[in-house]
């Protein structure tokens, strides 16, 4: 009688470089109190934030979004990837997509390139994507940037928004692998509830309220976010999306080395991360000194982290996000071994076409 196979690997997305890439003007509270009528200590007491970056006027969510992917894909030990994926908010144009832009800047042309729109969840439905490419076997490679310029959109005298949004970007590169080495991506989680769109939104500017100079409002032109109503639902559907993936790896919070969430805001992740019963300690935050960076939050989080040294081979990470939508969604990993990596805050010499 033949005896049992053992299972074979399956094909897999594994994660391979990561990269991120902030402005040069780092903003602290004291220089917003005066223009906002505000303190530091206001701005810390309510979101943990010391500091986060804005983007110079001629700078771009493209600009940072090449940066960050050159850095991520000189992580991985190679130049070329099949597939560019932009998580943003804020793309350079309404049209075309940024993705194509960042994919030729990096010397990528003709490769597959297009953007993803969900807000601060951007990001993890951007891996989710990349990694079906990667599984269904469409492409070996993809390079995965979430980069985000809330200056652009949030009103710069809206005194409870303007303290927390910061710009920035963050980048992985994924390759086809195998599901059992460091650096695959396991279960997913995504979500989201259409109901509550208004709830975090810049209400003119699309097909449904085209800006006309005669009609539209100042407001309606920015960022508008109902606080408390988002931190109620930010914090039930993080948990609740990362105990859906937890359950589908058959895992318990006590097993999780490193828990990436959405930097929305200081008070948000210690909720969540007591929510779920984890430790802080083992929260990757970075909030404090970049503020919340939309898209590319997760990402700039890794970067950091990998910088840092706070996960090693093997470990487990699980990323969770939240954004307008409302969206949410959340993954599981394994971390690789990575050659060290820039830190995130110094910024290169980079171009504008």
């Amino acid at each position: 009688m033949l005896g049992t196979s053992p299972q074979r690997p399956s094909r897999a997305a594994v994660l391979c470089g990561v990269g991120g890439q902030l402005p040069r003007l780092k903003v602290g509270n004291d220089e917003l109190a005066d223009q906002l009528d505000t303190d530091d200590a206001w701005i810390r007491t309510r979101t943990g934030i010391r500091a986060r970056h804005f983007a110079a006027p001629d700078e771009a969510t493209s600009d940072l979004a090449v940066a960050a992917g050159r850095r991520a894909l000189a992580n991985s030990g190679s130049a070329t990837v099949g597939t560019v994926i932009v998580a943003t908010t804020t793309p350079d144009r309404t049209c075309p997509a940024t993705a194509p832009l960042v994919a030729a800047r990096l010397g990528l042309t003709g490769v597959a390139a297009f953007d993803v729109g969900a807000v601060c969840s951007g990001f993890v439905y951007a891996l989710a994507a990349g990694a079906g490419l990667i599984t269904s076997r469409v492409t070996d490679r993809v390079l995965v940037v979430g980069a985000d310029l809330y200056t652009r959109i949030v009103d710069p005298g809206d005194r409870q928004n303007a303290v927390v949004f910061g710009d920035g970007a963050g980048a992985v590169v994924l390759r086809a692998g195998h599901d059992t080495e460091p650096g695959a991506l396991g279960f997913f989680d995504l979500g989201s509830d259409g109901v509550h769109e208004d709830m975090i939104t810049v209400p003119a500017g699309g097909s449904r309220l085209p800006v006309d100079p005669a009609r539209t409002s100042h407001a309606e032109k920015h960022f508008t976010m109902r606080g408390k109503e988002v931190y109620r639902h930010a914090v039930r559907r993080m948990a609740g999306s990362a105990r859906a993936v937890l359950e589908q790896a058959g895992l318990s919070i006590g097993e999780i080395d490193l828990f990436v969430p959405h930097q929305a805001n200081l008070r948000i992740l210690r909720t969540v991360a007591t929510d779920l019963g984890l430790p802080f300690e083992r929260c990757a935050t970075h909030v404090q000194e970049m503020g919340n960076t939309g898209a590319a939050s997760i990402p700039l989080a890794l970067a950091r982290s990998h910088v840092d040294g706070a996960s090693g081979v093997g470990d487990r990470i699980l990323l969770t996000g939240f954004g307008g939508g409302l969206t949410w969604g959340s993954c599981l990993l394994t971390w690789p071994s990575l050659p060290p990596a820039v830190e995130p805050s110094r910024p290169e010499e980079e171009a504008a076409p």
